[in-house]
Parts: structure tokens; C-alpha cells; sequence
């Protein structure tokens, strides 16, 4: 198998093109089991997932890697924040990482 391009994507994005291989034919074995992970563990509609997004491009700082790991996570204090961006956090001031916070808390 060869890759052809990469991108990063959030666990609703990825249940939503698994979902569709799904409806086209029968998964791999591997595809077949992260379809049931994702529907076990995301219950977040699509669209709210990209308004996220779209709202945390926002913030200059972030990354598409810190977008993807907020989305997937929505961490909701300055703790689980912390979590998510590791190394990066002190990156941020105290009005961004407000920002980013509140701005996940909408979207929740």
C-alpha cells in the first residue's frame, strides 16, 4: 500500500469517513475495529466538531496538532488543558488558554 498524502483528523471526522466506507463496502479488519472504537467513545456531532475547529484557528499559537488533540479531547479546565498541549502549554498566556477554553466550552 502506498500513501498518497496525510492529514490529521479528529475522531468525529474519522467516524464519518469510516462510516461512509462502511455504506460503500465491507472494512478491513483494522478499519472494522477503530469504527467501533470511535462510536463507543465519540458521541460528538460532526458539525459542532468543525465549528470547534474552525473557531480554534482562530488563535494564532495553535497548531493543526493542538486543534485536532482539543477537538478529541475538549478539555474543560486549565488541568486537563495542560494534558493536551503538554510541552506547548507555557507557550500560551493566561488570555489565550482562557480563550481556548471558553471557546471549547461553546462548543461542548
Amino acid at each position: 500500500m502506498e500513501v498518497i498524502s496525510e492529514q490529521l483528523v479528529t475522531d468525529a471526522e474519522a467516524k464519518a469517513i469510516l462510516e461512509a466506507k462502511e455504506k460503500e463496502g465491507e472494512l478491513k479488519y483494522a478499519q472494522k475495529n477503530a469504527v467501533e472504537i470511535i462510536r463507543n467513545f465519540n458521541g460528538r456531532p460532526l458539525e459542532k466538531i468543525k465549528n470547534l475547529i474552525s473557531e480554534l484557528r482562530k488563535i494564532e499559537k495553535l497548531r493543526d496538532r493542538h486543534i485536532v488533540a482539543i477537538a478529541n479531547f475538549l478539555p474543560m479546565d486549565r488541568d486537563d488543558l495542560r494534558t493536551v498541549l503538554h510541552k506547548e502549554y507555557t507557550v500560551f498566556t493566561e488570555d489565550e488558554i482562557n480563550i481556548i477554553l471558553d471557546t471549547v466550552k461553546r462548543f461542548a
